[in-house]
């Protein structure tokens, strides 16, 4: 297996892929904030316009949507901290692998509790 040249700790490897879920669940989560503040808007702009935009939300595919979401701020919470372990920790970049690994189980964990009630209240309508 060839080496990656010194002071490329991510190339190519566990810390790059976390990296970019990194950068892709944090952009993911912006625009979901983004429409989340527009939409909470129409409140003040028209009643009627808000109460149709959150009735839009109350779908399967939306329930689908909202479980993409806690899965993109549950990874990027844990990540988070395992970037300021990388960063601030001196034997951060030592344990680096290690620790995306537990991040991977925590958010595992995390999701097994969460999925099957959200998803049995977004399919049977449940409450």
């Amino acid at each position: 297996m060839p080496t990656a040249p010194a002071g490329t700790l991510y190339r190519g490897r566990e810390g790059m892929w976390s990296w970019v879920a990194h950068r892709v669940t944090g952009v993911l989560i912006f625009f979901f904030l983004l429409v989340h503040v527009l939409d909470t808007a129409l409140v003040r702009v028209s009643p009627e316009a808000y109460n149709a935009a959150i009735g839009t939300y109350q779908t399967p595919i939306m329930g689908l949507g909202e479980a993409g979401l806690v899965a993109a701020i549950v990874f990027h919470a844990f990540n988070g901290i395992r970037i300021l372990l990388v960063d601030f920790w001196a034997k951060g970049p030592k344990y680096q692998k290690t620790m995306l690994w537990v991040v991977v189980g925590l958010f595992v964990v995390t999701m097994a509790g969460f999925l099957p009630r959200h998803l049995i209240n977004v399919f049977t309508g449940g409450h």
